[in-house]
């Protein structure tokens, strides 16, 4: 029998033959060490092990957001292969990551790196699994946050984590990076930043665990000091012409931060096209136009943007903008029951917005929505928004701003948003029921929508009881009869809220601009952070001051320095398309256009199944037929992103101006502005000049009416002469675009 005085013996043998460096080894944990380290090399990403099925038998939550998941699989799946406790530098783990054995994920990690020290370490102490007391991951910290640099520059970053134990370490090169505007800047695996020749803002995200910091930097216009001082001196003679409005100082400040010089004033012929393509979707008349020019008062854009919303055009256009949003959708079911409800809901929100309703109760008034469909017209948005998915993702897009799809699978990879917020928010509306309708029909088209005694909603992973509650906050105080809908539009439509006024005032100004502060506009993230913060900010606390008026936010956008300016670039701020020191052009709507083509040709489109005369900005829904708007991008409404709209040009849209039917029969009606103005006994002079005016809203420049007048001089034919300028104007940019 062993005495104990041999076992002491032998116990110190074994000690001492442990190298000393492992003696004295912090203990690695598997959560804040191990994870983010997997996290780093990609193993679970979507494209390796963190994919829903694995790969090649070896499967990782993604991003590592279930660290006791991921404990399992490396530790207890296939018989515990992976690790070899008593070698650890055999462990097939470290093995495939180093590619001495087949990796089809390539050499992943160096034997000399630390990276590979923490994952032997862990694994020659036991591979010792999450626990309770494990210290937390309580934040990082980025250093630098934010910096200005020059172009073609570097700038290394540090990451420090803090933990719940109390201390911290440097996590620089366990960290994951991502620049949110490459084309400006670009970040290493170890967190050195390096920027472009290209100028702007860009953000870059550093993440460690489940905690995310952004560096903000500024790469100036004006790239030394004398460019610099020269913007600074325009910029400088510029201040005193904008005013006491705050949102144009908010506007100068990040001008003079970039030094970027903004383009001259549009004139009022740009400026006059640009607000009532915008406002009311339609182009000014040749009256409007000539009676504009000729308006001396100072005041007369004010002027005009009164009188531009309060044209019957402002509610239909905006209507159109907002049934894309609501998903007033009529294809996918019987087209003949959906039409009355799409037409019922499109004219809900058209008198919606001619009455100026406030924002807040106009989505208060959809969120709550209760009753059949025919009496109360918004309870028409359950039609299309059906599914636990489409109400989260609908509503957190729609009036929230932000995208939470990832959070219905796993935790967000660049956001706080967890699988807890995301069905947290479903069941809000778990208790929806529904009633009535045609049963032959896959989805009713006239239901009564009812709140039902219960519904459960369970997280998918852990099977927990969800009670309702906001995107981000705590759970619903609710008695047993309450609403949770009702409970959700008061916090969503309150002063406090951090992104239902942020949101529409973001929405509103890439309208007019052509760019959200935020964008894209529904994305606000910690990792997507506005161009112009002050001027967000500014925007949506004077929308909620005004009572939440849609007509004053439109006022105050459309006012601005910068909605007024040109859209030609020079060399001050070529390249800018963040600071908005100049207007963005971009193309016009599908349904602007074509209305645009037939107000142009007097000569109305004839849609089946609505009635003579109605123009494309006025269709009930998307499921009318119409080849030219589907070309020209118009969206089938499946979501709630703007983003279905496609406003960028095309090959098919160059090809459709060229052979669309629909235009040549507009060209060559009888009845239409070609024919009337070929039978007119107007001089070739006369004929150019009216129909620059007509097509391009303003008076034709001398090279251009000499073209024109030559043309027309060369052409026998006077109809056919008059048909192909008209039509060689309607497909240039300057049509096509509003500038």
């Amino acid at each position: 029998m062993t005495n104990l005085k041999d076992i002491a013996c032998f116990l110190l043998l074994l000690v001492s033959a442990i190298p000393l460096n492992q003696t004295l080894a912090a203990e690695v944990h598997f959560g804040t060490d191990v994870v983010p380290i997997l996290t780093k090399l990609g193993c679970d990403s979507g494209g390796c092990h963190g994919k829903a099925t694995g790969q090649n038998g070896f499967k990782l939550s993604l991003f590592g957001f279930e660290p006791e998941v991921d404990y399992d699989a490396l530790v207890t799946d296939s018989k515990g292969r992976r690790l070899n406790y008593a070698a650890p530098d055999h462990s097939l783990l470290l093995l495939k990551a180093t590619s001495r054995v087949p990796h089809g994920g390539g050499r992943r990690l160096d034997e000399s790196s630390d990276d590979y020290q923490i994952l032997r370490e862990w694994i020659a102490q036991g591979a010792t699994a999450p626990r309770a007391n494990d210290p937390r991951l309580i934040r990082i910290e980025l250093s630098p946050n934010q910096q200005v640099l020059k172009p073609n520059a570097t700038q290394q970053l540090r990451v420090t984590a803090f933990f719940s134990d109390g201390k911290s370490r440097e996590v620089t090169r366990q960290a994951v990076y991502q620049s949110n505007e490459p084309n400006i800047a670009n970040v290493e695996a170890d967190g050195l930043v390096t920027t472009t020749s290209q100028h702007g803002l860009v953000s870059v995200m550093a993440r460690f665990g489940e905690q995310i910091a952004t560096f903000h930097a500024a790469v100036p216009f004006a790239s030394d000091p004398t460019k610099m001082a020269a913007a600074q001196k325009q910029l400088d003679q510029l201040e005193p012409k904008l005013g006491a409005s705050s949102f144009d100082r908010h506007l100068l400040a990040q001008w003079r931060r970039m030094g970027v010089v903004p383009s001259s004033p549009a004139d009022d012929a740009t400026f006059l096209r640009r607000a009532t393509i915008d406002i009311c979707g339609t182009l000014p008349t040749n009256e409007e136009v000539t009676e504009f020019l000729a308006d001396t008062r100072s005041d007369k854009r004010a002027r005009l943007i009164d009188r531009l919303l309060e044209r019957p055009e402002y509610a239909s256009y905006f209507t159109l903008k907002w049934a894309d949003i609501l998903q007033n959708r009529g294809a996918g079911y019987s087209t003949s029951k959906q039409r009355a409800g799409t037409t019922l809901f499109a004219a809900w929100i058209r008198d919606s917005l001619a009455a100026n309703k406030p924002y807040d109760r106009f989505v208060s008034e959809i969120i709550t929505a209760s009753g059949s469909q025919n009496e109360n017209p918004p309870a028409i948005w359950y039609r299309a928004v059906r599914k636990s998915p489409e109400y989260v993702e609908s509503v957190s897009q729609a009036f929230l701003g932000v995208r939470v799809q990832c959070a219905q699978c796993h935790h967000h990879p660049t956001e706080r948003w967890s699988q807890s917020d995301y069905f947290g928010l479903a069941a809000v509306f778990s208790r929806v029921g529904r009633k009535g309708g045609f049963a032959d029909a896959e989805v009713p088209t006239d239901e009564i929508i009812f709140l039902k005694d219960r519904g459960d909603v369970l997280h998918p992973r852990t099977g927990e009881l969800l009670k309702p509650r906001p995107l981000g906050g705590t759970e619903f105080s609710l008695g047993l009869h309450d609403d949770p809908r009702n409970s959700l539009a008061r916090w969503m439509t309150s002063a406090d809220n951090p992104f239902f006024a942020r949101t529409m005032a973001n929405r509103m100004w890439a309208h007019f601009l052509g760019r959200g502060i935020v964008h894209p506009i529904d994305d606000a993230r910690s990792t997507n952070p506005p161009s112009n913060p002050e001027l967000l900010d500014a925007l949506a606390q004077d929308f909620i001051a005004s009572g939440f008026d849609v007509k004053h936010l439109i006022r105050v956008i459309t006012s601005s320095y910068a909605y007024g300016l040109e859209s030609a670039p020079h060399p001050g701020n070529s390249g800018d398309t963040q600071t908005f020191a100049r207007f963005y052009p971009r193309r016009v709507t599908a349904e602007v256009l074509l209305d645009g083509i037939s107000q142009v040709l007097e000569v109305p489109t004839n849609f089946p199944g609505v009635a003579a005369g109605t123009r494309a900005i006025d269709l009930p829904d998307e499921n009318v037929a119409a080849h030219f708007l589907d070309v020209f991008g118009r969206p089938a409404r499946m979501s709630a992103c703007e983003c279905e709209r496609v406003d960028s040009p095309a090959l098919t849209q160059a090809l459709e101006l060229v052979n669309s039917a629909e235009i040549q029969r507009k060209l060559t009606e009888k009845t239409g502005y070609a024919q009337q103005l070929a039978a007119s006994d107007k001089s070739h002079t006369e004929l150019a000049n009216a129909l620059f005016l007509r097509v391009l809203a303003r008076q034709a420049r001398p090279e251009e009416l000499k073209a024109a007048v030559d043309f027309l001089t060369s052409e026998p034919d006077r109809p056919e002469a008059c048909r192909s300028l008209l039509w060689s104007l309607l497909a240039t940019n300057e049509f096509l675009f509003n500038h």
